[in-house]
């Protein structure tokens, strides 16, 4: 898939795996991200990196998007920043995560002043993946809060950590598709017993990597025979699941699904 049309135009199949492609991409050094961006139709990037918070600012003629780069546990402060559960006071109502509202903090100030300095006829979207999608969803909703940003589009996230207590999330009014695989274990924390609840709209992929809506007990057998296929396979599924290579793999699955359909 190639990203020449404006991302508007797409379906939610093709965003989605657009967006997984670019929080993937994220990982990697400005000279990579450069050259990978090309074949999805992307012309430029600039890196932000302040005390270990990143992320990039990615564009063409009709789109901006920023991508906030996830944990990499090589990285004492990524780690810091997510064992930092603590809920303080966020910069529009409620309570968020210490440590994830830090790392926003960090790059916050370049990225306020790029979105500012953004023609408004380029449409602005977020995503991240762990760490980076709940950096993704604050700033996002630093925009929607302050009348002199522009609204971001939609905000697509991948392995996401819970960034906010309730009333916090349910203020954010932001357009979120937050993607979860099986038993990615970030997508637990922190404990919703300490107040933190999710946000957007989620869609979940089975233990065999399909895009499945499933009850509630669907989901609890979903997840045993996830961890015993992780098992058979010598490997914690826990863990697997959240890579990022996982989360595109299976996004990638379901648009040839869907071109195989379209097809017939």
């Amino acid at each position: 898939m190639i990203a020449r049309v404006p991302i508007e135009k797409m379906n939610l199949k093709q965003k989605s795996l657009l967006f997984a492609k670019l929080s993937k991409i994220a990982y990697n050094d400005k000279k990579k991200v450069a050259q990978q961006i090309k074949p999805l139709g992307f012309t430029d990037a600039e890196y932000y990196d302040r005390d270990g918070a990143q992320a990039y600012r990615i564009w063409n003629k009709d789109d901006v998007v920023i991508v906030c780069r996830g944990t990499e546990p090589k990285e004492f402060n990524d780690l810091k920043a997510d064992l930092k559960a603590f809920p303080v006071k966020s910069e529009t109502v409620s309570r968020v995560h210490q440590g994830f509202k830090q790392e926003v903090d960090d790059l916050w100030p370049m990225v306020k002043e790029d979105i500012l300095a953004n023609p408004g006829n380029k449409s602005l979207w977020f995503t991240g993946h762990s760490l980076g999608a709940a950096m993704t969803t604050i700033m996002a909703g630093r925009c929607m809060h302050d009348p002199d940003l522009q609204d971001p589009v939609e905000v697509y996230t991948y392995g996401s950590p819970r960034a906010g207590w309730k009333k916090y999330v349910r203020d954010l009014n932001v357009t979120h598709h937050r993607w979860v695989n099986n038993n990615d274990i970030v997508t637990r924390v922190p404990f919703a017993a300490m107040g933190y609840r999710h946000d957007g709209t989620e869609h979940y992929m089975n233990a065999y990597g399909n895009v499945r809506k499933l009850t509630s007990w669907q989901r609890v057998k979903d997840r045993w025979r996830g961890m015993w296929m992780g098992l058979k396979k010598g490997g914690v599924d826990n863990f697997s699941d959240h890579s990022m290579v996982n989360y595109v793999a299976n996004l990638e699955k379901w648009n040839n699904d869907m071109e195989t359909a379209q097809s017939k």
